[in-house]
């Protein structure tokens, strides 16, 4: 039986195993809007995103980023309190928008395919 001292709470770290950190960094910090957070390890960076830590990092070995879509059946999504205003930054970037900007159950959303080929979601509900 779970107890509340033996329970399981999260999620409390998300990460996407990415083909060039770097590039992925700058793609998250610079067009998506997240803040990064000091003291990135030698293999991830590491943003702050709501309370939950988000990062890119380098894959773990044995990991072939080729093998298959990445993140397929996987839903990860972040909160922006001006989805136009993203939506407008993602285009004059070149971004590929999967679904362009709509009213949803969570406020304004939109979901995009970062360079690695995650599909991300966007929304504006607090």
């Amino acid at each position: 039986m779970t107890t509340a001292a033996t329970a399981t709470t999260g999620p409390d770290f998300v990460s996407f195993q990415v083909r060039d950190r770097a590039a992925s960094a700058r793609f998250y910090e610079e067009v998506v809007g997240l803040t990064r957070l000091a003291g990135t390890t030698p293999a991830a960076t590491v943003f702050s995103a709501g309370g939950t830590a988000f990062a890119v990092r380098e894959p773990f070995p044995g990991v072939d980023l080729d093998a298959g879509p990445l993140g397929a059946g996987v839903g990860v999504w972040f909160r922006a309190p001006d989805v136009e205003a993203l939506h407008a930054r993602l285009v004059a970037a070149g971004v590929p928008v999967v679904q362009e900007p709509f009213d949803g159950p969570f406020g304004r959303q939109l979901s995009l395919r970062d360079p690695d080929g995650y599909v991300v979601t966007v929304h504006s509900r607090a």
